[in-house]
Parts: C-alpha cells; structure tokens; sequence
C-alpha cells in the first residue's frame, strides 16, 4: 500500500509529508521510503496559531478557523506529496494534524487535541484519510504519546545492547528498546523541552528576528548560566515517573521568564546556551537510566549542531548517531511513523505499545475520513488472524 505521512510538530514551523511503499511480509513491516516534501506555513497563519497556543487565551471562533485553515494547508501538501512522490497513486493519507492542545494533570493524559480536519484532506486528495490518531490510547488509559515508541521497538528490536530512540522535535521523547535477553519491556516518554525553550527564548530576545538558533550560533556564542539551569533543572516534572507526556503547555515563554525573574539582565546568547544545555542535561539523564548501549536520534534538533554536541560531551562513551545511518532520514521519520501507524489501522491492526503509552491494551487508531471513492480498506484488512508485524524493516527504493 502507497501512503502518505501528514506531520507538523511541537515547533509548528513547517508541514512534512512523507510518502512510503509498506506490506506485510510474514512477522515483517517492510518500509520502502520514496521520499519527503515540506512546506512551511504561511506567516499569518503561523502567527494565529502561535497567538491561540497556551497560556494565551483563544476563542471557538479562532479554533474552527484554524481547524479549517490548517486542514487545508495539509491538504494541499497532500496532493504535492502524491503528484512528487507517488506519480498520483496514493492510496491513504495518515495526517497526525497539529497539536494544540495535550491535557495532563497529575501525570495522567485525559484528552489532547489536534487540529487540521481531514475532509480537507480527502477531498483534496480523493483519498480516505486516518486522523486523530491519539485519543484513543488516551481512552483505553494512555498518554496518547509517544506514540513513535510503536515504531521504534519495531524498526530498532534486534540490535545489540539497549537501544534509545531519540526525537528532537518541539519537545524530546525517548523510545527505549530493550536487549534481546528479554528481561525487559520497551520504555517510551517525553524527557522534556527538546526545541522549544530554544525557539521561544530565540524570537523573544530578537525581537521576532529569527525563530530558531540557526545552527545552533548563539548557544555557540553563549555561556551557560549556572543558577538559571539549576532553576529549569528542578522542575518536577522530570521526576515523574514513566509513562509520561508532556508538551509547550508547560514548556512555554512565560515559564523560562519565570525561571529568569531576579537574575538580572543576562545576555542573549547565555540565556540560549543555557536552554540547549538543558535539552541536552535532561534527554542524557532518561538516557543514562535506561542503561543505554547507543543512541539513534532524529528530529528537527538534529540540524543543530551545538546541541548534538553537548548531548555527545554528556553522553561520553555511550554513541550518539542519527537516524539516516540507519535508513530512516531523520528528518521524516515521525512522518513516516505516521504512514505506518496510519497503515496499521487500515488493516485494523494495534498501533501501540502498552508498556510505552501506560495504555491497558494496545488499541487500533484513529478515525477514517472516507475518500471520494468511499470507503475501500484493504482485501486482507477483515482477516481475523493476522497477526501484528513483529519487526519493521527499511528497504532502498
């Protein structure tokens, strides 16, 4: 089956797609890449987005017009993707849509929501879209997320040692894959801000100037400071135990403004300096209580060269590599997680993994938005003994 990933994350800067052959080949998931176009959103709708995100407050009238908005913007990236990547012969969009909005309170999810209708989608495209992909963890007692952490313990089981599966996205999450001896189950959280106290401190001390630390320059330039990261280190929500989510709900603006407050004017570049280091303090911490063997990051963090390298003083012996070593192009993999997650409920197969989500059981994903032709799941989708893909396997196109 030809499917296309739909993702925007956390840092809400661009929309991937990303399109991949995938079938079932006995106890094999093989996921043969055909490649990712991006397209960021358009100024103004990024700026609606960003005012409408907590803490700000919003209205119901501002969230339709971003649901619609947001929908057609993925929708239009929609058809690219088919036209570049899949000679027009898609055969199911998976869109995650963009988070707005993941509801937690006292370490456990009770709903998160994603904007960005699909109907938008499917009549863009003619093609049945899945969507709203995570409540349903969420009902069966997940935390909705990480819900890569499927793919993961699929694509990385059978490597030597434990393994952990880093994202760098707006927020970092670890999947942790564990050896082959068996004496342990697969382990997946949100470690905490990945990129998105770096972006925020980035816009707010330009000005708007830039809304990224492009090559990781001012970290580079900057100097930590100590007593702010002592601050950002003592927030309790590292030492909440696994399974746990958590998102800008809390990693926002206002909440590193608080932690500067009675410092005194610190320069710019230091206060960047110090947030990378953060990223890279709390992800090597999950990464050292997993007993780690390597590290195979992916994600928008990756692209910065300053925190990949406070992560690999941090990490020390412990090898830090990028997802593209390994086939996946790190920076499609959540899109390509997507498609298979999106793949896996076409033919009504679980799309997640328990003991990473905390979920009771695992559940089959998300909603389907019927295509122009109806609703055509695969012929093998209602065969009751399929089993679920023991492995994922990455193949050359």
């Amino acid at each position: 089956m030809r499917v296309i990933g739909l993702m925007s994350g956390t840092s809400y800067d661009a929309i991937d797609a990303a399109a991949a052959d995938l079938a079932l080949d006995g106890d094999r998931l093989v996921l043969t890449p055909l490649g990712l176009v991006s397209a960021p959103y358009e100024e103004e709708l990024r700026e609606a987005l960003s005012a409408a995100l907590p803490p700000a407050p919003t209205t119901l009238r501002a969230v339709c017009e971003l649901d619609t908005r947001i929908g057609q913007a993925f929708a239009s990236l929609a058809v690219r993707a088919d036209r570049e990547l899949c000679d027009g012969r898609a055969e199911l969009i998976s869109s995650h849509g963009q988070t707005v909005y993941h509801w937690v309170a006292d370490g456990r999810a009770y709903g998160t929501l994603q904007l960005g209708r699909p109907a938008w989608i499917a009549e863009a495209t003619g093609h049945p879209v899945v969507s709203d992909l995570r409540s349903r963890d969420i009902a069966a007692g997940g935390q909705g997320a990480p819900l890569v952490s499927l793919v993961d313990t699929l694509w990385l089981r059978g490597r030597p040692g434990v393994c952990v599966a880093l994202n760098l996205g707006g927020i970092a999450n670890v999947t942790v894959v564990p050896d082959n001896d068996g004496s342990g189950a697969p382990l997946a959280y949100d470690t905490g801000p990945g990129n998105a106290l770096i972006d925020a401190a980035v816009r707010h001390l330009t000005g708007g100037r830039l809304d990224h630390d492009e090559d990781g320059a001012m970290a580079a330039r900057g100097t930590v400071h100590g007593p702010l990261l002592g601050r950002l280190l003592a927030e309790p929500y590292y030492a909440r135990p696994a399974p746990k989510t958590t998102g800008k709900e809390l990693f926002h603006l206002p909440y590193l403004q608080a932690a500067l407050a009675g410092l005194g004017p610190l320069p710019a570049d230091d206060v960047v300096a110090t947030v990378t280091e953060l990223t890279a303090a709390t992800v090597t911490r999950a990464v050292r209580s997993a007993g780690a063997d390597e590290v195979i990051a992916s994600g928008g963090g990756t692209r910065n060269p300053t925190l990949l390298a406070a992560l690999r003083r941090a990490l020390g012996a412990v090898p830090l590599r990028t997802s593209d070593e390994l086939g996946l192009p790190s920076a499609a993999k959540e899109a390509y997680a997507f498609a298979v997650l999106g793949f896996l409920t076409a033919h009504g197969l679980a799309g997640t993994v328990p003991a990473c989500t905390g979920a009771r059981h695992p559940s089959v994903l998300g909603s389907i938005t019927p295509g122009r032709h109806g609703l055509r799941l695969p012929p093998d989708a209602a065969a009751a003994s399929r089993a679920a893909p023991a492995r994922l396997e990455i193949s050359s196109p």
